[in-house]
C-alpha cells in the first residue's frame, strides 16, 4: 500500500466579520461542513452594538446569546475548537473557534491597529500563515473591507447564504407563454368542459408537472388564451380560463385593466381563495390602482371584507424632515401620497353624483381605509381585512414574516412592490423580504404572483423608468 501524501484539508476556515453576525445570527450554522473563527474584535464590536431598539442591536443580542449557548454546551478545549453539529442540531458539523490568545501580528504601517476592522486583518493573517495548506477566508458585507483584505493577498468573500437568488431575473415571473408545440404534446388525452362563463382543460404531458398552481398561462396568437392552473396532480393539471376584466361589463369600481399582466392581477385580487397576492411591477404599471380598486368594491359593494387597512415602510428617499405631528394617522399621511392620488383617480370614477355626491363618497371611501404604522403590528390580529402592503421591497424578510403572521380569519394580504427601487441599507433584490415571500409562496394553492411588465402612467413616466 502507498504511502498517502499529505493533502490539503477538504474543510475551509472562516473568520466572521461582526457584520455577517450582526446581519444574520443564524450565519453561526450555515457553513455546514466548513469551520468558523471569531475574533476577539467581533466580540468587542457585538458588545458596543447591542444596546437600542433596532433590527442590528437585536441581531447582535441574538448572535451573543447563540455562541453563549455553543460555548456552555461542550466541555471541549477552545483551542480544539467547539463541534457545530450539536447546537445547529446537524445543520453544521464544522467546529467554531474563538480567539483565544493575543495575535501580534505586524501589519502594513497604512494600516492603523486601532481601528476594528484592521485588528480583524491582522487575525486574517496570522491565520493564513499558521495554516498554509488550508483555505482561510474572510467573510464580510463590508466592501471596503474585503478590497483591504484582497489588497492583502488575503482571500475574501461576502455572505450570500440569506439570498433567496443570485439574480434577480430568476424570479418567479407568475406567467408563462403557451407555444402550439404545448398543445401538440398536451392535446392527446384532452379533457375540456364549460362551467358558467369558465372553460376547463385537464391536461396531461411533460411540461404539465413542470407548472405551478396558480400561475398564469397565455397565448398570443389567432386564438389567444388566457387562463391559470387551479390545481395540480403529478404530470396532469386543471387549467380554467380567467375572467375579462379589461371590459366594461367586468370593470371593478369604473376601472377596466389595459393589459394581460393587469388582467391577472385583478383575477388574483377578486378570488376569495387566494388570501396572499405579490405584485412586482417598476412605477406606473398599476399597482396600487389595481389593488385599491378591487379591494374598495370587496369592502363597500360585495361586503366580503370588513375594511381595508394600509401600511408601508416609512423610509426617506432623500433626508428625513423630522418628526411628524399628530396621531398614528396623521403621522403617516405623508407617506400615503400615492393612496390620496389612486383615490382621486377612483373617485372619479364613481358616476355623476355632482361635488355633493362626490365628496360624500370620498367620506365613506376614507371612513373603511385605515393606515397604520409598521412599528405597532406585534402581537396584532386582523380579522375579516384588505390589508395592503405597499413600498415591500424595502421590508426584510423578518419584518415580512412578522406582517403577514398577523392575518386572521377571512383576511387578505396583498403585498407591492418594485425591488428595482430599495431604499433600505443592506437590503439588495436579492435579499429583499418581498423576493424572499414571492419565491417561498409560489406554489401554494391560496397564494398568486405576478410581475407586471408595462407602465400605463405616462409616455414620460415609461420613457424615464426605461433610461434612467
Amino acid at each position: 500500500m502507498t504511502k498517502r501524501s499529505a493533502r490539503i484539508p477538504r474543510t475551509k476556515l472562516f473568520v466572521l466579520d461582526t457584520n455577517v453576525l450582526m446581519h444574520d445570527p443564524t450565519s453561526l450554522f450555515r457553513f455546514e461542513e466548513h469551520d468558523l473563527f471569531v475574533p476577539m474584535m467581533t466580540l468587542e464590536e457585538l458588545d458596543s452594538n447591542k444596546k437600542g431598539m433596532s433590527e442590528v442591536a437585536r441581531n447582535a443580542r441574538q448572535a451573543s446569546r447563540m455562541m453563549d449557548e455553543i460555548v456552555s454546551s461542550e466541555d471541549t478545549d477552545m483551542k480544539e475548537g467547539i463541534p457545530l453539529d450539536g447546537p445547529s442540531n446537524g445543520l453544521a458539523s464544522g467546529k467554531l473557534f474563538l480567539q483565544a490568545e493575543a495575535i501580534n501580528f505586524k501589519l502594513p504601517d497604512a494600516l492603523p491597529t486601532v481601528k476594528g476592522d484592521n485588528q480583524i486583518l491582522a487575525v486574517v493573517m496570522h491565520l493564513a500563515e499558521r495554516f498554509p495548506k488550508r483555505p482561510v477566508i474572510l467573510v464580510s458585507k463590508d466592501i471596503n473591507m474585503r478590497i483591504k483584505a484582497r489588497a492583502l493577498g488575503l482571500e475574501a468573500q461576502d455572505y450570500f447564504n440569506d439570498k433567496v437568488l443570485e439574480d434577480s431575473d430568476l424570479l418567479y415571473t407568475g406567467s408563462r407563454e403557451l407555444t402550439q408545440a404545448f398543445w401538440e404534446a398536451h392535446g392527446k388525452d384532452m379533457e375540456s368542459w364549460k362551467e358558467e362563463s369558465h372553460s376547463y382543460y385537464r391536461l396531461k404531458g411533460p411540461i404539465a408537472s413542470d407548472l405551478l398552481i396558480n400561475e398564469f398561462l397565455y397565448q398570443e396568437d389567432a386564438t389567444p388564451l388566457q387562463a391559470w392552473v387551479k390545481s395540480k396532480e403529478g404530470n396532469s393539471v386543471l387549467i380554467e380560463t380567467l375572467t375579462d376584466y379589461s371590459h366594461a361589463k367586468n370593470s371593478i369600481w369604473g376601472i377596466t385593466t389595459r393589459n394581460r399582466e393587469q388582467n391577472f392581477a385583478m383575477n388574483l385580487l377578486m378570488n376569495p381563495e387566494i388570501d396572499f397576492v405579490t405584485l412586482l411591477g417598476q412605477a406606473g404599471t398599476g399597482k396600487t390602482l389595481l389593488t385599491l380598486a378591487a379591494a374598495l368594491t370587496q369592502v363597500l359593494e360585495t361586503k366580503r371584507y370588513s375594511e381595508v387597512i394600509m401600511t408601508r415602510v416609512t423610509v426617506p428617499v432623500g433626508e428625513d424632515i423630522g418628526f411628524l405631528p399628530g396621531t398614528e394617522e396623521e403621522k403617516m399621511a405623508p407617506w400615503m401620497g400615492a393612496l390620496e392620488d389612486n383615490l382621486d383617480v377612483l373617485n372619479g370614477t364613481t358616476g355623476e353624483g355632482g361635488e355633493w355626491g362626490r365628496a360624500a363618497t370620498r367620506d365613506l371611501i376614507r371612513s373603511r381605509i385605515k393606515i397604520k404604522s409598521l412599528n405597532f403590528m406585534r402581537g396584532r390580529t386582523f380579522i375579516n381585512k384588505f390589508l395592503i402592503i405597499d413600498e415591500a421591497q424595502n421590508l426584510t424578510p423578518k419584518q415580512m414574516k412578522t406582517l403577514i403572521t398577523r392575518a386572521g380569519p377571512g383576511t387578505k394580504v396583498v403585498c407591492l412592490g418594485n425591488i428595482a427601487q430599495i431604499d433600505t441599507p443592506y437590503l439588495t433584490e436579492g435579499s429583499s423580504g418581498l423576493t424572499f415571500v414571492v419565491d417561498r409562496f409560489k406554489g401554494w394553492a391560496h397564494s398568486g404572483h405576478i410581475t407586471l411588465q408595462r407602465g400605463e402612467r405616462s409616455r414620460l413616466a415609461d420613457h424615464a423608468a426605461e433610461v434612467l
